[in-house]
């Protein structure tokens, strides 16, 4: 039988990745990596750069395949995002058919906390359950970028008898979620806290989280919001892509 360990390597610092995460890497034959194209060259240096922090023995391979393309303003979201799913189920059933032998052990790297917005255990899943297909799989946990985000900060999640939400920024453009003192925002590629300027709250944002190229922002949303937008276009600029994190509360 052939087996895949899900392995949570942390928010970006080479550091955050756990003991267990380090025995699980050390189990791996082949490495099974997505690869996003040019502009996230960087994600795909620290993911090696890990491997070659913590394996001991080199004889580990790494196969690489090219990550579907996402449709980025699709009618149906849902649907798009079913039909991105289903296309990298194709390309790590492909690679794991044809570069992983009969009782070797495949390991995903996943970024942060896979059962945290990562469709990677859901994918693994549904490979795992084709007819005849002799596949067992593990999940080994990471630090997520949530709690990166409230380490760098200093802050807890969540005021004394209160709750949090953990959701998207497209979820948070229908309005701030019911009943939740704070929120933590996720995938936001559109500025969502922008629209909570004018209102009673603070932020703590935070951009590559764990990184060298890491950013921190806080203070009350309406005083703090410029820097803000300043800031993510700047690593836009400087990167080509932009990974941040926030939680926002009502003072």
């Amino acid at each position: 039988m052939k087996k895949i360990l899900i392995i949570g390597i942390g928010a970006g610092d080479p550091r955050q990745v756990t003991v267990e995460a380090i025995e699980a890497l050390n189990q791996v034959d082949v490495f099974f990596l997505l690869e996003k194209g040019a502009v996230k060259q960087d994600m795909v240096a620290l993911r090696h750069e890990i491997l070659r922090r913590y394996i001991k023995d080199r004889s580990y391979r790494v196969v690489e395949a090219p990550s579907p393309p996402r449709e980025l303003a699709p009618a149906d979201y849902l649907a798009a995002v079913d039909d991105l799913n289903r296309d990298k189920q194709a390309a790590f059933a492909c690679m794991i058919d044809s570069e992983l032998g009969e009782g070797q052990c495949g390991g995903i790297l996943a970024w942060g906390d896979p059962a945290l917005y990562d469709s990677t255990i859901r994918n693994v899943a549904a490979i795992s359950a084709r007819p005849g297909q002799a596949i067992d799989y593990a999940v080994i946990p990471g630090i997520s970028s949530v709690q990166t985000l409230a380490a760098r900060h200093r802050i807890t999640l969540n005021r004394i008898g209160q709750s949090i939400e953990i959701t998207t920024g497209r979820r948070l453009k229908e309005g701030w979620p019911a009943h939740a003192d704070s929120v933590v925002v996720m995938l936001d590629g559109e500025e969502t806290y922008n629209r909570f300027a004018d209102h009673e709250i603070e932020i703590f944002w935070g951009a590559y989280l764990g990184t060298p190229d890491e950013i921190l922002i806080a203070g009350r949303l309406k005083d703090v919001v410029a820097e803000i937008n300043r800031a993510r276009r700047g690593a836009r600029e400087t990167h080509g892509w932009i990974m941040d994190t926030y939680l926002m509360r009502k003072v």
